[in-house]
């Protein structure tokens, strides 16, 4: 199993050893949640000024604390990474491999999601934890293959770009996504993987707003 290391842990390291104030690790913890949050709605228009907002500090508590606006988010990013190997890792350990991966694929497409916004808000490119991921969702695929629970004519690498393109946008061609639209999304894409019979849907279908213009 994977030992997962915190973006607040990661921050407060300073190499000493010596345990950060309580006040210091309060203001950290406040500073993670709010790049989380802020970069899964701004993506890479995030800026410390909107985290430290929403984060309830002051800019100059968030430069003492963070140094820059980088680290934080490369720590968030390494941060979510973490998770979902070790969702991988949880995905592994459920004895019936089809509910293991099932289990990771959800969690997968909504921490992923997070983790492209804060990837385009560093503005480079998404490498870290790469080959870790890629050996959880193969091992994840070949397992519930081997119990016979997913079609055996697709690789691992079908199902890593079927999972990606689960996640949309909220709207296309005068539509508008409906309630639990990814999840609805991610049973279609499950049900073509697995034999033998489809599951019902989640959530409800997407909205015609073209017909409200």
């Amino acid at each position: 199993m994977t030992s997962t290391f915190s973006a607040v842990d990661r921050l407060l390291d300073d190499g000493s050893g010596r345990r950060p104030r309580a006040d210091a690790r309060r203001n950290v913890e406040r500073l993670v949640r709010a790049a989380r949050e802020a970069a899964a709605e701004v993506g890479g228009e995030v800026t410390a000024h909107e985290i430290a907002r929403r984060a309830g500090v002051g800019v100059g508590t968030f430069y003492r604390r963070v140094s820059t606006l980088e680290l934080l988010l490369e720590a968030v990013l390494a941060e979510v990474l973490e998770e979902i190997v070790a969702k991988g890792d949880e995905g592994l350990a459920e004895p019936d491999p089809w509910a293991g991966f099932t289990g990771f694929a959800g969690a997968y497409i909504r921490l992923r999601n997070e983790l492209c916004d804060i990837n385009e808000a560093l503005g480079g490119p998404l490498d870290h934890a790469r080959s870790e991921l890629r050996d959880r969702i193969r091992m994840l695929v070949e397992r519930a293959q081997d119990a016979g629970a997913m079609r055996a004519d697709v690789t691992w690498k079908d199902v890593a770009f079927l999972l990606v393109s689960v996640a949309t946008t909220g709207h296309t061609l005068g539509l508008r996504a409906g309630h639990r639209q990814w999840d609805r999304n991610l049973q279609v894409v499950l049900d073509g993987l697995r034999t033998p019979e489809p599951a019902p849907l989640p959530g409800t279908p997407p909205v015609d707003t073209a017909k409200h213009l």
